[in-house]
């Protein structure tokens, strides 16, 4: 990924950020607080460029490496009895 050129923060710091918003649902304000504790002081308004920016081709890799599921698949039902149901 060349995208992260020029960048004003380390490549680290950026898909931290926008992999614990994607992860987490945080707000882009939360996350700034999150990152300020860590050290990191980056607006909220930056982060919602980098996600906007980054987010869509770090899915697309992932999805890219995501493993295939099985054709076929099973479901177990438990049954609880409530006031003897």
């Amino acid at each position: 990924m060349n995208a992260f050129k020029g960048a004003q923060f380390p490549k680290s710091v950026i898909l931290h950020a926008v992999f614990f918003y994607v992860r987490y649902a945080v707000s882009y304000r939360d996350l700034e607080e999150i990152l300020a504790g860590r050290g990191v002081a980056v607006e909220h308004a930056t982060l919602n460029r980098w996600v906007v920016k980054y987010a869509p081709s770090i899915s697309a890799r992932a999805q890219t490496r995501k493993q295939p599921t099985a054709n076929s698949w099973r479901m177990d039902e438990t049954y609880i009895k409530v006031k003897g149901r």
